[in-house]
């Protein structure tokens, strides 16, 4: 883990900058994100651009890098001929290349921290079910997905694991019971909309999970639009009494058929303080929020 001051102490003391998206600023940069794996196929063929993006998040003023991890896993890299040892050295990769962005960034040398992607199940499927949830599992199938790879993610000495863009709260209990023991923090993360999850439970309900889990630092929500952000963020801090983590994406949203962004981008630094007033303590982007949105955040968090 990182030698500077832990994560949750950090919280204790005030707000953290969290990074942006990765996809789009490997997109932005000129890389292929069609194939299955998204992001995460950059650990195989390029890992180097993974830690390049990663990089420009701190000289942007970040002060957290999630990892390209968000995708990789034992069966997707399977799909794809990759064995699981190799796979094993490529989920612990993407935190040797936050880790390698870290040692490089450039500026006064404050506190910098890597959380480890641990995405949904639905995402390893690669179509879209992430958002939905419900995928006819039961927790303790899902346990057995999830606890492998975040074992293999914990050995690589990350800061926290970020358990994020969860769509429904089976999913958030077997990734409880799967973090038991590992001897890493965890932020615990919904997609929501509407105030609820995206399987359609109150948030309210999906929040007090998280309440009763020791290993928990952070909780919140991220994938989702800046005005779920509004309303999440406090009934988080209200509901959990723990530091709330707040990304979500641009405000735009994705049409499938047409396979494109669509409408106004509404993250806004001005946003940002509300959250940080109202129980925020992670503060970043997920989806099409680049380094641009984040050098924003952390003049309006810093004052400056």
């Amino acid at each position: 883990m990182s030698t500077t001051k832990s994560l949750a102490a950090a919280l204790s003391d005030g707000t953290v900058v969290l990074d942006g998206g990765m996809s789009n600023q490997l997109a932005a940069a000129g890389h292929d994100l069609s194939d299955a794996l998204w992001s995460a196929r950059l650990l195989a063929d390029e890992p180097e651009a993974v830690t390049a993006a990663h990089l420009a998040y701190f000289e942007a003023g970040a002060d957290v890098a999630i990892t390209a991890s968000y995708q990789a896993t034992f069966e997707g890299f399977a799909r794809r001929g990759t064995g699981r040892e190799r796979a094993a050295e490529l989920l612990a990769l993407s935190v040797e290349c936050a880790r390698t962005a870290v040692r490089r960034a450039p500026g006064p040398r404050r506190p910098r921290w890597v959380a480890a992607s641990v995405g949904p199940y639905g995402a390893m499927l690669a179509d879209g079910s992430e958002y939905r949830g419900r995928y006819g599992l039961s927790v303790a199938e899902m346990e057995r997905f999830h606890r492998p790879r975040m074992e293999v993610l914990a050995s690589a000495s990350p800061d926290v694991l970020a358990l994020e863009t969860i769509p429904d709260t089976d999913e958030a209990e077997a990734l409880l019971r799967a973090l038991r023991g590992l001897g890493v923090p965890a932020w615990l993360s919904y997609s929501a909309a509407d105030g609820r999850t995206r399987a359609g439970q109150p948030l309210e309900d999906a929040f007090a999970l998280a309440a009763r889990a020791d290993e928990v630092i952070a909780v919140g929500v991220n994938c989702c639009t800046p005005e779920d952000a509004d309303h999440a963020v406090a009934l988080a801090a209200r509901m959990t009494g723990k530091p709330v983590v707040v990304y979500p994406n641009s405000g735009e949203r994705w049409d499938a058929r047409a396979r494109a962004w669509t409408g106004e981008a509404t993250f806004s630094a001005s946003r940002v303080t509300g959250w940080r007033d109202a129980g925020a303590r992670l503060v970043g982007g997920c989806c099409r929020v680049g380094p641009e949105a984040i050098a924003s955040v952390a003049r309006a968090l810093r004052g400056s």
